[in-house]
């Protein structure tokens, strides 16, 4: 897998771009350039502020912090990813290294769309949404090869989707498959509820790394919390700015129109590096279905 990050670098500092037919000197350069990288990247543990955010990062053994600045450098000097402002730092684990065929890392953004109403928690259908899901995702596949992108199959879900209520956090994991990798791809989502808007948290592995995600993912929730004025309880129905929106829609792709198409390429990862796309052609039909149908079951 190490060639898939390789042939990136490999750009980077000049020498051809065909990290699999690299010639050993020009692999010995990437990989250098790509050690020496990671040993300038500036850890950091503890209680880490993210005031875009207006929340605070708890982190504890077991995982490294990763400011913006060395965050965009791995998913972009590093693991070819675009560029992307909105990433706000990264959680390393360190159980594996940046380079270790098996790394992974947490990406952080933060979305300000507004309060994000948790009162279909309860009720949401996971399985129906699933099957809306996949068809949608099949329904867009021409679109986004068209647009220069592999196919992409949601096979299913890796952990059907959590919502603590008590913490305001919300956790799920799909199994992908995309054209031209072996295995499937494992995407790990985790959302944070605040008062003015949400924490994503996103992880990507191989689904051979399930085990060691999910248990690294849940340290990880432990981690995260909103500041005192900005936590989930302190939203003001009079004043603050609702998102209009749900978990359900959180689930399925929520603020697709905000995203755009492929704008947001920058907050997930892919085992192996290869770049991720993510599931937002047909998004928006999803989240419209679901919320139809609940809507008719409201009629009858």
């Amino acid at each position: 897998m190490k060639a898939l990050w390789m042939a990136g670098l490999l750009a980077c500092i000049g020498a051809p771009a065909m990290a699999q037919d690299a010639a050993p000197a020009d692999e010995a350069a990437a990989m250098a350039a790509a050690q020496k990288m990671v040993d300038g990247l500036g850890y950091r543990t503890g209680d880490i502020a993210i005031p875009a955010a207006k929340a605070t990062l708890h982190v504890k053994e077991g995982f490294r912090y990763l400011d913006t600045a060395d965050s965009r450098r791995v998913l972009e000097e590093l693991w070819g990813n675009p560029p992307d402002e909105d990433v706000l730092g990264m959680l390393v684990p360190t159980s594996a290294g940046l380079l270790d065929d098996h790394s992974w890392a947490v990406v952080i953004t933060y979305s300000d769309d507004g309060h994000v109403t948790d009162e279909d928690a309860a009720e949401t259908d996971y399985d129906e949404m699933l099957a809306t899901m996949q068809e949608e995702t099949r329904d867009a596949n021409d679109a986004r090869e068209a647009a220069g992108y592999g196919r992409v199959d949601l096979v299913g879900w890796a952990s059907a989707p959590r919502y603590d209520a008590a913490s305001k956090k919300l956790y799920w994991a799909k199994r992908l498959r995309f054209d031209g990798s072996e295995g499937e791809t494992l995407n790990y989502d985790v959302r944070v509820l605040g008062r003015e808007g949400y924490l994503s948290m996103n992880a990507i592995a191989g689904m051979e790394d399930l085990a060691t995600v999910e248990g690294g993912m849940q340290n990880v929730l432990a981690m995260a919390e909103f500041d005192a004025g900005a936590r989930y309880a302190d939203f003001n129905e009079s004043t603050d700015k609702i998102a209009g929106y749900g978990i359900a829609a959180l689930v399925a792709g929520a603020a697709a129109s905000k995203m755009g198409l492929f704008a947001k390429l920058g907050a997930l990862l892919l085992a192996g590096k290869k770049l991720v796309i993510p599931l937002l052609i047909g998004i928006g039909a999803v989240v419209s279905r679901l919320f139809k149908k609940k809507g008719a079951d409201a009629a009858q």
